[in-house]
């Protein structure tokens, strides 16, 4: 009986959810519906017998009736009663097997071949925020209280344009203190209608993909790899090619010169993972590689804050004579991770395009706390702020070289360091013989989040090592933790 089925669907539905009753009587009667209970053009026992059959009130047998009507399930007929739509799908359960000569079923639902590729590549909700996890700053010193203040004294100055979208790249303060910074510490050669605020890295690089380059285009990436770039990339349909990094940056052969970029990705200043710095020679050559293939080149300066020991190397766009270079940054490795506020400084060429695109595809906002942070910069807080992690990210690199000395060596194949000089990762580099992923399995037992450098490989098969963050470890866990990490390799590399 209808009442009978009614009654288990809603048990059932009441155990698993604190359903109120009528929605739990809606969800019943339309799971019968969809599954063939109540076939299409079937009538509906009256709200009153209903209500009596499964010990319910009327008004909650009308609520739940009067739902399915508006959503059109049912269908009233006046002085007749209350009928199953004639239009009602029914599911695939109901549907049962297909009859010879029957017209074949619906194919099931699947991701497309790109989607598959995103969701089944490296994730970042992989790195749990633990010790030695790479890519994750320490923001728990952001000074909040003053944060908070700035935030709410443009809050209560706030102007209707300022709630609305953004058509103009972003709040013209911001752009024009991002633009005075970049000019002094980072070369960048540029005005502020050049500055694009974005909300990190990711639109950033989707901004250039979209507008700089076609479905199917190529784009040079650095193997070993940062594998939010990955993701960037396959999503707007760009063909990747991996180019092998040694130890002064990117380095393009022949056989890469004949897959020709429309696109080039790089971390000059710190190549993320293994942390080599773009030698001055290195770079001019890639600039002559791209002017060669009239490529752009993006360059991703996303740690460049953070140098501890020798002089900054200017930005690969202050060198460029030909503007093809696009620069980004992001204020996450600085301030906090959920401010989701970054840059893109673009050619003089392509400013025009570039707000109209961001305009369209993204509708800009953020205004108030785009406010706030430009007078965050403008009375210095951005850069005492800036010296304070200087200091206390030092202080954790030092410790963490300390822990790992004593499984250094000086032999071809010995575990050596690399990108130490820079950032708040350093990448701890093993015999071929080791099993990175198996090391870094081992660690994770032990509450430790490192992460394999072959996992970032993409054709190359010549790396092993373990990408090892200092950014949100304090001190005291560094000292704890680090010998953890030196004994386990110790126990990984063959004798």
């Amino acid at each position: 009986m209808l009442s009978e089925y009614l009654l288990a669907e809603m048990n059932r539905l009441g155990a698993q959810d604190a359903l109120p009753l009528h929605r739990q009587l809606y969800e019943a009667l339309r799971r019968a519906m969809l599954d063939g209970k109540l076939g299409a053009g079937e009538r509906l026992p009256s709200s009153r017998d209903l209500a009596e059959d499964l010990n319910l009130s009327r008004n909650t047998v009308v609520a739940a009736i009067n739902q399915l009507s508006v959503e059109g399930y049912l269908a009233s007929r006046v002085g007749s009663g209350t009928y199953v739509n004639d239009h009602v799908p029914r599911s695939a359960l109901a549907r049962g097997p297909r009859a010879p000569g029957q017209a074949p079923q619906h194919q099931p639902a699947r991701l497309s071949t790109r989607g598959h590729a995103l969701a089944h590549s490296f994730s970042a909700g992989a790195l749990e925020v633990q010790p030695f996890t790479p890519g994750i700053a320490d923001f728990s010193a952001f000074p909040l209280t003053l944060w908070q203040r700035l935030q709410n004294k443009h809050w209560r100055m706030t102007y209707p344009d300022m709630l609305d979208y953004n058509t103009s790249g972003g709040y013209a303060p911001l752009r024009r203190a991002i633009a005075d910074y970049l000019r002094v510490f980072r070369s960048v050669q540029l005005d502020a209608d050049q500055v694009i605020v974005t909300t990190g890295t990711q639109q950033s690089l989707e901004l250039c993909a979209r507008l700089l380059a076609d479905h199917g285009d190529t784009v040079w990436v650095e193997d070993p790899a940062y594998w939010g770039a990955m993701k960037a990339f396959i999503a707007t349909g760009l063909a990747v090619h991996p180019v092998a990094v040694d130890e002064q940056g990117i380095s393009p052969t022949p056989a890469d010169d004949a897959r020709p970029p429309r696109l080039i990705y790089v971390t000059p200043s710190h190549q993320y993972p293994v942390g080599a710095v773009m030698s001055l020679a290195r770079r001019h050559q890639l600039l002559a590689t791209a002017r060669t293939h009239g490529a752009w080149v993006i360059e991703d300066d996303y740690d460049s804050e953070y140098r501890f020991s020798g002089p900054p190397l200017s930005s690969l766009e202050g060198l460029d004579p030909d503007g093809r270079v696009l620069y980004m940054g992001t204020f996450s490795k600085v301030l906090y991770p959920g401010l989701k506020l970054g840059y893109l400084v673009v050619p003089k060429g392509l400013i025009e395009a570039f707000r109209q695109a961001h305009y369209d595809l993204n509708r800009p906002g953020q205004m108030p706390t785009q406010a706030a942070l430009a007078e965050f910069i403008e009375m210095g807080h951005f850069a005492s702020s800036l010296r304070r992690a200087r200091q206390t990210y030092a202080e954790r690199r030092h410790c963490l070289l300390e822990a790992l000395r004593p499984v250094l060596g000086d032999g071809p194949d010995a575990p050596r360091i690399s990108g130490a000089e820079q950032g708040l990762h350093l990448c701890l580099r093993l015999p071929l013989a080791v099993d990175d992923q198996a090391l870094a399995r081992r660690l994770a037992q032990q509450g430790l989040t490192v992460r394999p450098l072959s996992a970032y490989c993409l054709q190359r098969q010549d790396l092993r090592g373990l990408v090892i963050g200092y950014g949100y470890a304090a001190l005291e866990e560094i000292k704890r933790c680090g010998p953890v990490v030196a004994a386990a390799v110790r126990q990984a590399i063959p004798n």
